[in-house]
């Protein structure tokens, strides 16, 4: 049987976001729920980094750069978006942001009309 990556700090995570769409539901802007992730996070010890320049680099130089919207427990990339436009670009964005990082797991939360859906991404390299 396959390991589950990061389970319980996963579903820390999974909570923090189902709260977050109970309280202020599915039609807001991405910074707003970007905001109300890092006040929960912190509300509940939980270590994080927010808007995290990733260099893309070969050969010592940098030809590339990424953000990403959350670093958790330095161990799992966090991506907000609102509804379900570009989604599939953004689950490959996601990939390809734990391929240059090395890290393991990755979520996009999306906040829509019909709830908070989370989609974890796992770097198999």
């Amino acid at each position: 049987m396959a390991e589950f990556v990061y389970e319980d700090l996963s579903f820390k995570i999974n909570g923090i976001a189902f709260e977050i769409y109970k309280t202020l539901g599915g039609d807001l802007k991405e910074k707003v729920y970007a905001e109300a992730f890092a006040e929960l996070l912190e509300r509940d010890g939980i270590p994080f980094r927010r808007e995290v320049y990733y260099p893309v680099r070969i050969n010592n130089k940098t030809i590339g750069k990424n953000y990403f919207d959350f670093i958790v427990y330095e161990k799992i990339v966090l991506e907000l978006k609102r509804g379900s436009a570009n989604y599939i670009q953004a689950c490959k964005q996601l990939a390809d942001y734990l391929k240059l990082s090395g890290l393991k797991l990755g979520l996009i939360i999306r906040f829509t009309k019909d709830g908070a859906k989370v989609k974890r991404i796992v770097n198999i390299t």
